[in-house]
């Protein structure tokens, strides 16, 4: 099973978008893949979840976790890094049950010009920690506002050649 994780908890993002993207391209390929927002955590996330205290709320987060083989991060660049939330849903999750020797990809996305470099790099720290596989093959997609067409699909040439070559590696993966 893949889950797309979209790393931020920010309502109606272009990170959500860009993960609705690749679950349309991996269902393309006949590949199913379910979405993970962050936004769909509740608002006392941080004091009901963290510490050993799960409330009945993050039970079906963590049997999505825990049932994954696969994971696509899709991490958006916030103050030169990965968002706050998407390490604190890490770091809530059971460990080293939830990600220990299982596989990952990573794509980076910025409203600037670097695509989250730094926040991808960041972040690869943190799956080599909790013991998931990282894809070699990361994608940093910067300007990320000027990507999308009126229907939600990237359609700039090398955008669309380097995230559809980053598909099929992980799905071979």
């Amino acid at each position: 099973m893949i889950t797309i994780i979209s790393g931020t908890n920010r309502p109606h993002s272009n990170t959500f978008k860009l993960s609705s993207y690749y679950q349309h391209q991996l269902s393309k390929r006949g590949v199913a893949a379910h979405i993970l927002s962050l936004a769909d955590l509740s608002a006392d996330f941080i004091s009901a979840d963290m510490y050993k205290n799960r409330s009945d709320a993050f039970l079906p987060y963590q049997e999505r976790i825990s049932a994954t083989e696969k994971f696509l991060f899709v991490i958006p660049e916030y103050n030169g890094s990965f968002p706050g939330i998407l390490k604190t849903f890490v770091d809530a999750c059971k460990f080293p049950d939830s990600f220990f020797d299982k596989k990952a990809a990573l794509v980076g996305l910025s409203s600037g010009k670097y695509g989250n470099i730094r926040g991808v790099d960041h972040f690869t720290g943190v799956c080599h920690y909790v013991r998931l596989h990282v894809l070699p093959l990361r994608i940093h997609i910067p300007y990320i506002l000027s990507e999308f067409d009126a229907e939600g699909n990237l359609y700039k040439d090398d955008t669309v050649r380097f995230t559809n070559e980053q598909i099929e590696a992980f799905i071979r993966f």
